[in-house]
């Protein structure tokens, strides 16, 4: 008869490929079932659309097949559980796990859509996600999630506070100032206001329990990102440029805000939009309008990690302005977007494992 004893000690010898600990260490297996000839359980990854689940499920039956039963029969059954490297102490967005800030050094190199598709490209994956459009004198969230015109609602807590209730697009929950304001009227906020704002979207909101929360951040570098450090623990930061070379100096500036010690959050990734452009009637060919390069370049130098380089697509814009953003869609270009939010699940998972490892020794 197979013991759970020699299932969980055969399992110890299979690493996660990305966490470089053993899957029963990181507390990835449970729910055992044993019989004779056969062997079940749950495998628990860190993200729904872990890259790696068919090579670990793979690890896991070669290795009930070695040190078990070379004739049992395996059944795997995987699911996720998404980590955070939050204390549970924490109060402010106390059900979110992990909180992701979207800059860029300048504007337009499509910040704000890389947000937004990463932001569904995680939904599409199973995660329940959150999105805040902090970009208060630039907001162009309602327009790419179509709720142009439309209003979130107050409601009260039983304690009685109130709270803004986000509205819900595509499976997201999302705040933007563009919801408050008509899309006509210039929004002349001195720097006060603008992190009152967003101190209200964040902690007088009812965004209940969340797997990613992220937050589109104006360009450059001022008030509400240093807001930001003061009263929202970040996970990480990821940070868009573009491959010209005055889009590089701005990002430069970005990242040592980022490494300031007063702001000290913890850059993820850079995302390389506009990198290249291929035409439809020759899908062989790429051409690097913008330069080439300047993404990797960057991240060598900060030691960071390139998670995407993403093409020049017409359909991106005229998608984003009828709404329907371009991951919604079923093409290369969709799948690209959610190749990112699957790169950006993975790091997210490996950097919250790295920052629980150091807490426990």
């Amino acid at each position: 008869m197979i013991t759970t004893e020699a299932v969980l000690k055969a399992l110890s010898y299979v690493d996660d490929p990305d966490l470089h600990k053993d899957l029963v260490t990181l507390n990835m297996v449970d729910n055992i079932v044993t019989g004779e000839h056969f062997v079940g359980f749950r495998l628990i990854l860190t993200t729904p659309a872990c890259p790696l689940k068919d090579q670990i499920k793979q690890a896991c039956i070669n290795a009930i097949h070695y040190f078990v039963d070379k004739e049992a029969r395996v059944e795997v059954e995987i699911t996720s559980r998404i980590t955070s490297q939050r204390a549970t102490t924490d109060t402010v967005l106390a059900g979110v796990k992990n909180i992701i800030a979207v800059a860029s050094g300048k504007g337009g190199v499509g910040k704000s859509t890389v947000a937004v598709n990463l932001a569904l490209g995680l939904a599409k994956q199973g995660a329940t996600v959150g999105l805040i459009d902090a970009d208060i004198h630039g907001p162009s969230i309602p327009t790419m999630l179509h709720l142009r015109n439309a209003r979130p609602y107050v409601t009260q807590t039983p304690e009685g506070k109130q709270q803004i209730v986000p509205l819900e697009q595509y499976g997201i929950k999302t705040l933007s100032i563009g919801f408050l304001a008509d899309e006509r009227q210039a929004i002349v906020w001195r720097g006060p206001m603008v992190s009152s704002a967003l101190r209200q979207f964040i902690t007088d909101a009812a965004w209940g329990e969340l797997d990613y929360l992220l937050l589109d951040l104006p360009p450059g570098t001022g008030d509400v990102h240093l807001t930001l450090a003061q009263i929202v623990p970040l996970t990480g930061a990821i940070i868009v440029t573009t491959p010209q070379d005055v889009a590089k100096a701005d990002v430069i500036k970005s990242i040592a805000m980022f490494q300031l010690p007063q702001v000290n959050i913890p850059i993820i990734g850079i995302v390389e939009n506009m990198s290249y452009f291929i035409p439809s009637d020759m899908p062989d060919k790429k051409y690097y309008i913008f330069g080439q390069g300047a993404g990797e370049q960057l991240a060598q130098e900060y030691q960071l990690t390139l998670l995407a380089q993403l093409p020049i697509e017409p359909s991106v814009a005229q998608r984003s302005d009828t709404g329907v953003p371009a991951v919604m869609g079923n093409d290369h270009v969709a799948q690209t977007y959610q190749d990112l939010a699957q790169t950006v699940a993975r790091y997210i998972a490996i950097k919250n494992e790295q920052v629980l490892s150091n807490q426990n020794t």
